[in-house]
């Protein structure tokens, strides 16, 4: 029963928004009747639909082709009106000081009214605008010619033209207003294309390598300067595909790492769908080999099937488990979301019997576990999962979330190392969070 008033709290939230960027951006901006309104109201009803499709299609169990074909303009459509929203607010903070200007600059611009004109003056109508009266015949021989009737004008009098309309009349409002409306509306509309162009180009792109110096209290000195490429949150789906993966293992061989660490959200769909768009992970090249753990996606995606199949690409998968490594121990645990399918993080497991006196590194997909690391005496964790918010303002929503959003930070004797991830979940855009693939080099306190 919560979900349902959930989804109908969303779907709602959702038409209201949609209403609001119609009346701004068709109704406000249009002629009634004219085809841009309809194109306009068309596409306020068909991308919201695309919207729900590329959101629901992959759990509905659509066939990959049509999750693809829905995705690009679904998720795309999302970003777009993230930002024209945000835009439009802040248009309707500028609208009122624009048509106040407008108002101005016309009161200003009407000409002086001409005093009143004395009606009883002979005037001489313009040549151009009034035509010449037949002359009057000649009056017959011996009689005078009629008087004017007393008081009446020599000339018959012309009718004045009609006033032009005042700034502040019905039809001069109304041309402001729809002035105005087609500004603002053109601005947040351009502003939001641009913002998510970028967004876009820098997914697409591949993500850039960091480098952090993480120093370790236990590291020995024989292992200092151990590097570990830090990967998360790939999302291999129904748009970022195989070379999305290739970037992402190039970059990561170009580093020569002693170790990869796969720190979960690789994948957002099946082995069958995705398997293909994985294998360049095979090529990956590192000293002690590439690691893996799951993250919650791999849990909407069979992830029982992925860690075998990560297995036969020649990662390492670490579900609740540890490896003794030269000079330090390599641990990873489950997503908590594997708790709903019985295979949830077991810390116990994964850490309760190593020896303390060594240092341990520990793959977790979330943040959210780093009180267990504590605990546990890890001396470092790393994870992924936040995104670093991928869609600024959702930064400040991540950070309620999570206890650190990205970077590095420090819990007690632990230290916490959170990157951005290298892809893009629901739309392939970032603003505000670059990806990244971070280079994470071990340093010994003593050396």
């Amino acid at each position: 029963m919560l979900v349902l008033l959930l989804l109908v709290l969303v779907l709602g939230l959702l038409g209201v928004v949609h209403w609001y960027v119609w009346r701004r951006l068709v109704r406000d901006v249009t002629v009634p009747g004219s085809p841009a309104r309809g194109a306009g109201t068309a596409a306020a009803v068909v991308l919201p639909l695309l919207s729900l499709g590329a959101l629901t299609a992959g759990r509905a169990g659509a066939p990959f082709w049509l999750q693809s074909a829905l995705a690009w303009p679904g998720f795309l459509w999302l970003a777009v009106l993230l930002y024209v929203v945000l835009a439009l607010l802040v248009g309707e903070a500028v609208r009122p000081l624009l048509l106040r200007r407008l108002e101005r600059r016309a009161a200003a611009g009407t000409p002086v009214a001409a005093p009143p004109r004395d009606r009883t003056a002979v005037e001489e109508p313009h040549p151009a605008t009034v035509p010449a009266a037949p002359a009057a015949p000649a009056p017959p021989a011996g009689h005078a010619a009629a008087a004017p009737a007393d008081g009446a004008d020599a000339v018959a009098p012309v009718a004045d033209p009609a006033p032009a309309p005042a700034p502040g009349e019905r039809g001069g409002e109304l041309g402001r207003r729809l002035f105005v409306a087609r500004v603002v509306g053109g601005a947040a509309a351009g502003a939001a294309l641009a913002t998510v162009g970028y967004g876009t180009y820098g997914v697409l792109r591949g993500p850039r390598v960091k480098r952090v110096t993480v120093p370790l209290a236990k590291l020995g000195r024989r292992v200092h300067g151990y590097r570990i490429a830090v990967v998360s949150d790939i999302h291999l789906g129904p748009i970022l595909g195989r070379a999305h993966t290739q970037r992402i293992v190039d970059t990561i061989n170009a580093t020569q790492p002693d170790l990869v660490a796969v720190v979960g959200d690789m994948v957002d769909g099946s082995v069958e769908d995705l398997g293909p768009a994985a294998e360049p992970l095979a090529r990956l090249r590192a000293r002690d080999g590439a690691f893996f753990v799951t993250g919650n996606h791999e849990y909407f995606s069979g992830a029982e099937q992925w860690v075998d199949h990560v297995r036969e690409l020649g990662l390492r998968p670490l579900p609740n488990e540890r490896v003794e490594l030269s000079g330090f121990d390599l641990a990873g645990v489950n997503d908590v979301a594997g708790a709903a399918h019985g295979d949830g993080p077991d810390f116990a497991a994964a850490l309760g019997d190593r020896d303390r006196t060594r240092a341990a590194v520990l793959l977790a997909h979330q943040p959210v576990v780093i009180h267990d690391a504590v605990r546990h005496g890890v001396d470092l964790q790393l994870s992924g999962h936040t995104h670093g918010g991928q869609l600024w303002p959702g930064n400040f929503l991540a950070d309620l979330a999570n206890p650190t959003v990205a970077g590095l930070e420090r819990y007690g004797d632990t230290q916490l190392y959170v990157s951005r991830g290298a892809g893009a979940w629901g739309p392939p855009v970032r603003v505000g969070a670059p990806s990244d693939i971070t280079v994470v080099e071990l340093a010994a306190k003593s050396a």
